[in-house]
């Protein structure tokens, strides 16, 4: 006969207690869920490592070492993963028995992670049960800079109704209000929201960036190499409130420069004809014209002869002319930019370094006329 069953020691039931709450919270069984609270068999705020591949969960202080390797498991309490599956009986159950609603055990209180899920039921709930609106994460951002997708615009818009503060900066490095972050990803709805609610048009951030350029930066998908119609969208509604069109950041580019960088024809027409200077010049000091020269053999979507007939029909200085041959060699391949550049020109004389700014690979059998001949002697 086999002897008796070895007793269950107190740590081993505490893991069973632990692992049959954790299952109860993903399988959303709050019946179960609630029995063991009111038996009070494990601590309403337990914390439990989870698998969190994307970082949900997560927020860290910018700067902090982190290991190469991707974390691949964060802390959350039982409201955390309520939110995090959407599981609103469950979340119902954890505050009704005093839940600690604003707990942090790995940077983000449950509002941040109902943000960026986008689960405007949990928001709604956590608004109601007294969280915090302009609490920050470890990474220094509130609730409203965790709203950047489309499905997360109404969750933002019940913050800012709730009373949460439009206008309060990131903790961290880059200072950044609500308005930079929707400007960043595209939002132009929750832009016109923000203002409407008293964001400041022309807030900048900690490197002296304005929403207005960071909507143009942000407007060229780099790795596509495609222009986005919802950023252009948010330069024209930024620049309908009267976002001030010249303001310079701290390297001394103004939103006209990160238009020109991106080789963004749409948004330097915008800003031209909305005030922008074209002859300022950068920390460097480089004007648009510069930018647009340095960027034309890389921006494969682009229309660079656009660009540059846009900046000298308002009033840009030329390229100096014995410098045409940098023209030449940056535009090589886009002879229709190379016709609008030297038309500016009453007269310019042809210089050898003309034909040597051509690679072998791409010079014509025949010689390219551009009023003077780019040819051998």
């Amino acid at each position: 006969m086999d002897g008796p069953a070895a007793p269950i020691t107190k740590s081993a039931a505490a893991k069973l207690v632990k692992r049959n709450f954790l299952e109860a919270l993903k399988s959303n069984d709050f019946g179960k869920l609630k029995a063991i609270l009111i038996q009070r068999q494990i601590d309403v705020d337990t914390v439990f490592e989870v698998e969190d591949e994307n970082m949900v969960l997560a927020s860290y202080k910018q700067g902090y070492w982190l290991p190469s390797y991707k974390l691949k498991s964060s802390w959350a309490t039982g409201l955390h993963l309520s939110v995090l599956f959407g599981h609103v009986e469950c979340l119902l159950v954890l505050l009704d028995h005093n839940a600690t609603i604003n707990c942090r055990p790995n940077g983000k209180t449950p509002l941040h992670v109902a943000c960026e899920m986008a689960n405007l039921d949990c928001v709604k709930i956590l608004c109601d049960r007294g969280a915090k609106l302009n609490c920050y994460s470890l990474s220094g951002h509130t609730a409203l800079h965790f709203c950047t997708t489309p499905n997360s615009i109404l969750c933002a818009k019940q913050l800012v109704w709730r009373g949460a503060n439009v206008n309060m900066k990131t903790n961290n490095q880059d200072e950044e209000t609500p308005l930079h972050t929707a400007a960043h990803f595209g939002l132009p709805e929750l832009v016109a929201f923000y203002v409407e609610h008293g964001a400041i048009v022309d807030s900048v951030n900690a490197h002296m960036e304005t929403p207005l350029a960071i909507a143009t930066y942000w407007a060229l998908r780099f790795k596509e190499q495609e222009y986005s119609r919802d950023h252009h969208l948010i330069c024209r509604m930024l620049l309908d409130y009267k976002a001030e069109v010249n303001a310079r950041d701290d390297d001394f580019k103004s939103p006209l420069h990160k238009a020109a960088w991106n080789c963004d024809h749409v948004l330097m027409d915008m800003m031209l004809e909305a005030g922008a200077e074209a002859n300022l010049m950068d920390i460097n000091g480089c004007a648009a014209i510069q930018y647009v020269l340095k960027v034309t053999s890389v921006r494969p979507a682009a229309r660079p002869e656009i660009c540059y007939q846009l900046l000298l029909n308002h009033g840009a200085a030329r390229i100096y002319p014995p410098q045409f041959h940098k023209v030449i060699q940056a535009c090589h391949s886009y002879p229709r930019a190379i016709e609008v550049v030297v038309n500016a020109y009453e007269h310019i004389k042809w210089n050898v370094k003309w034909k040597r700014a051509i690679p072998d690979d791409d010079l014509e059998p025949q010689a390219v006329n551009l009023g003077g001949n780019i040819r051998g002697e």
